[in-house]
C-alpha cells in the first residue's frame, strides 16, 4: 500500500523531488554558483582521494612483507618536504578562491529592489512588506487546513506539495533583488528555498538578512529548517514569483483586501458576529494545535471545560493569546489582530460546552497590550 502511494507522488516543481540525490533545480544565479561550487569540489576531493588511497593501497600490496620487502629508512629530500607543504597549499587556495566569490555575492545585500522581513513563529510564517512595490503589505503565512487534517488522518492521499501548502504565499517580481530581513518572536526559525540557495536563520532578538533574484516564474517551496518545537514539521514556506504586471496586480488586490479587512479596534461587536469571526480564526490558527471538538490531545490542556476560558475575568485569557504560557506549547498570538484574538477568545468561551454568554471586546486586548 505504501509503495503504491509512493509511486502515485511525482516531483514537485520549485520543490522536492521523489527519490532526489543532487540540490533542488536552481532558480537564481546565487543556487547555479552553488551547484558548480559543490561539483568542482567534489571533484577535486574525488581525485584526491584517488590519488591518496591509490599510492598507498599500491604500497601496501607491492611491497608487502610477503613478498620478501623489508622496512627501510627513505631519505627525505628538500623536494618532497616542499612538495607535500606547497601542492596541498595551492590546492587550497584554489578552492578558497571561488568558494569566497560566491560567499561573498549571498551575503551582498545592496541596490535591493523590495525589501521584506520575515520573522518567525511558533508555527507560521509572518512578511511585512517593507521597501518598494507592495510597501505596507503584512500578512501571516500558515501551513493549509487541508495538510493539517491529512497529517492527523495518519493516512494522507498521495499529494505532491504534502504539508508544503500555505494559505497565503509570499509574491514577488521575478527579475527583481528580493532583500530578505529575518528575525524571530519566539525560539530560533530558519527560511529557506532550496531552489534559490537561500538559507539565513531567524533568531529573536536579532535581524540578519539574505536577498534572492528569481529568475524564472512559478511556485517555490520550502521549510523551516531550524528545529523549532513539535510543529517543526508544519513551517512550510511558499514563495509565488510572477511577472511584473501580475505582481502589480496581485500588489493593489492585497492592500485593496487589507483595507476591507481592517478592524477598529474600538468597535463594539455582538456576540454571534464576534463568536463567528473567531470560528476562523480559530481554524486557520488553532487547529495546529487544539481539536475542532476543544478536547485535548497528550500535553494539550482541553478548552472545552477550562477553567481560564469560563472565567468571568478575561485578563489571565487574553495574557496567555498575547505571551503564550513558557514552559509548554502554547506560543505567543501577539501577531494576531486586537479584533482577531478577541473574536477567537470569545468563540472559545461560547462553544461546545462552553455557553457562557461572555463576550471580550477588542478593547479588552488593546489595554492587555499596554
Amino acid at each position: 500500500m505504501a509503495s503504491t502511494a509512493h509511486a502515485q507522488v511525482k516531483d514537485l516543481p520549485g520543490g522536492p523531488a521523489v527519490n532526489q540525490l543532487n540540490f533542488a533545480e536552481p532558480a537564481t544565479k546565487i543556487a547555479e554558483q552553488q551547484h558548480w561550487l559543490h561539483w568542482f569540489m567534489m571533484i577535486i576531493c574525488a581525485v584526491i582521494f584517488v590519488a591518496v588511497f591509490g599510492v598507498m593501497f599500491y604500497s601496501i600490496l607491492k611491497h608487502r612483507k610477503s613478498v620478501g620487502h623489508r622496512s627501510q629508512e627513505l631519505p627525505e629530500p628538500i623536494w618532497v618536504e616542499l612538495g607535500w607543504t606547497i601542492v596541498p597549499l595551492l590546492i587550497v587556495i584554489g578552492m578558497a578562491l571561488p568558494a569566497t566569490k560566491v560567499l561573498v555575492a549571498q551575503k551582498d545585500t545592496t541596490n535591493a529592489d523590495i525589501t521584506i522581513k520575515t520573522t518567525g513563529m511558533q508555527w507560521k510564517w509572518g512578511y511585512d512588506y517593507l521597501k518598494g512595490p507592495g510597501e505596507g503589505i503584512s500578512f501571516v503565512a500558515t501551513l493549509d487546513n487541508t495538510h493539517r487534517q491529512m497529517s492527523n488522518s495518519g493516512q494522507p492521499a498521495p499529494t505532491d506539495d504534502y504539508l508544503l501548502k500555505v494559505d497565503n504565499p509570499m509574491v514577488v517580481p521575478v527579475g527583481k533583488k528580493i532583500r530578505m530581513i529575518t528575525t524571530a518572536n519566539d525560539v530560533i526559525h530558519s527560511w529557506m528555498i532550496p531552489a534559490f540557495g537561500v538559507k539565513q536563520d531567524a533568531i529573536p532578538g536579532f535581524v540578519r538578512d539574505t536577498w534572492f533574484k528569481a529568475e524564472k516564474t512559478g511556485d517555490f517551496y520550502g521549510q523551516c529548517a531550524e528545529l523549532c518545537g513539535k510543529e517543526h514539521a508544519y513551517m512550510p514556506i511558499h514563495v509565488k514569483v510572477v511577472t511584473e504586471a501580475e505582481y502589480a496586480e496581485w500588489v493593489a488586490a492585497k492592500k485593496k483586501e487589507m483595507a476591507a479587512a481592517a478592524d477598529d479596534p474600538a468597535k463594539v461587536w455582538a456576540l454571534a458576529d464576534l463568536v463567528k469571526r473567531g470560528e476562523s480564526v480559530y481554524a486557520a490558527n488553532c487547529l495546529a494545535c487544539h481539536q475542532a471538538n476543544g478536547k485535548g490531545a497528550g500535553p494539550i490542556k482541553p478548552l472545552d471545560g477550562s477553567a481560564v476560558v469560563v472565567a468571568d475575568a478575561h485578563a489571565q485569557s487574553v495574557g496567555i493569546l498575547l505571551k503564550g504560557v513558557a514552559g509548554t506549547a502554547m506560543p505567543a498570538w501577539s501577531q494576531l489582530s486586537d479584533t482577531e484574538i478577541a473574536a477567537v477568545l470569545t468563540y472559545a468561551k461560547n462553544s461546545w460546552s462552553n455557553k457562557t454568554g461572555q463576550i471580550v471586546q477588542p478593547a479588552d486586548v488593546v489595554a492587555a497590550r499596554k
